[in-house]
């Protein structure tokens, strides 16, 4: 139940083992704590759901997301967990078997990424009023990008740079290039429950944007996003 309305919604956080680039990165230590205590501290912290599932391949895994309070129902299999397994095929797979084990039926799933741990609470709950309120195909976390701006983007062609697809006027300063671009966070996904089942997790005509303010925008993808998300946290510049 969410703000009196009948409607359930569903915290799965995706908890694979085996990262490469950051060995065991979903629970490497940052300031005396595993990487995905941080995000299930601030979905419990955000009291919007009616459960919170880390969907796992991994026992050592499990017993970690247990202790700091989330479910663990079961583990997901081998062929779910490889690196070019799909986000959406395994919160598929783990709302479908999830449902038929508690007999519920979730309105709204919400994916949150332990690979963002500087997210918190207030965000999720965001993200949530607003999936409630729009009944948007999808809410996703979204963050402006300047000095990154894709008008910027150069491709090579014989040996010369090209524009990638905007073109670019020379001598543009960063505040002038329109239009604004923004960026997929990496960091939360709140979707309706039917448009889960059909394999779509975002990039319809009904997506509608959360947008992340900047100093809560870090993807943990290689070793240096890692240490840099290490080093905000624990001197708190947050």
């Amino acid at each position: 139940m969410y703000n009196g309305k009948k409607l359930k919604i569903l915290c799965i956080i995706l908890a694979r083992s085996g990262s490469k680039t950051v060995k065991d990165k979903n629970i490497a230590i940052i300031n005396r704590k595993p990487l995905i205590w941080y995000t299930i501290k601030e979905a419990i912290k955000s009291g919007v759901f009616d459960d919170i599932i880390v969907s796992t391949d991994s026992i050592k895994y499990k017993r970690i997301a247990i202790k700091y309070g989330a479910k663990v129902p079961f583990l997901r299999p081998k062929k779910l967990s490889t690196g070019k397994t799909k986000a959406v095929d395994c919160l598929t797979y783990t709302l479908k078997r999830y449902e038929k084990l508690t007999k519920k039926k979730y309105a709204y799933i919400v994916e949150l990424m332990i690979t963002n741990p500087l997210k918190n609470y207030i965000d999720i709950k965001k993200v949530v009023n607003k999936q409630i309120r729009s009944n948007a195909d999808s809410v996703i976390a979204i963050h402006r990008v300047e000095d990154g701006h894709p008008i910027r983007a150069k491709k090579i062609v014989n040996g010369k740079i090209k524009d990638f697809c905007l073109k670019e006027i020379s001598e543009t300063h960063r505040q002038q290039l329109k239009p604004k671009a923004y960026f997929r966070s990496g960091s939360i996904y709140s979707m309706r429950r039917d448009m889960l089942l059909k394999g779509i997790r975002y990039g319809t005509s009904n997506s509608i944007p959360y947008i992340l303010p900047k100093k809560r925008v870090i993807n943990i993808d290689e070793k240096i996003d890692f240490e840099f998300a290490k080093f905000l946290i624990e001197n708190k510049k947050l």
